[in-house]
């Protein structure tokens, strides 16, 4: 999982890092929409020791779209059940927010990893 903010000619990581499941993928990425919505360029809450990868850095925002839409997807019960499914079914999840005012992307993205046994148990023989 990663989280990136781009202003349309580079893109630049947040923070990010590898969890063991899709859920702790995904109490990650609500985490850091939230963070990201309520601390944008103020203050941060503190962080959560009880997840194996840190923070990302705050960003300022300059109007109220971007923290909105995160906080938005955050709280959105639908919207968490099918970015679980994707990453069930080897999709990503990802949700992008736009600062207009500055041209600034900030993406939330978490992938499945699949180890080498996933991977070799689908090989029709199931040799890796």
């Amino acid at each position: 999982m990663d989280v990136t903010v781009t202003d349309g000619r580079r893109v630049t990581s947040l923070g990010g890092g590898t969890l063991p499941n899709r859920r702790l993928v995904m109490r990650w990425l609500r985490r850091q929409a939230l963070r990201l919505a309520d601390g944008h360029g103020g203050d941060v809450p503190p962080g959560a020791p009880h997840l194996p990868a840190r923070d990302v850095d705050p960003v300022v925002f300059h109007g109220s779209d971007a923290p909105e839409r995160l906080r938005s997807w955050a709280g959105d019960d639908e919207r968490q059940d099918n970015a679980i499914r994707a990453l069930e079914c080897g999709l990503p999840a990802v949700l992008t927010v736009t600062d207009p005012a500055v041209g600034m992307h900030v993406t939330l993205a978490g992938w499945p990893v699949r180890s080498a046994r996933a991977v070799g148990d689908d090989l029709p023989d199931g040799s890796p």
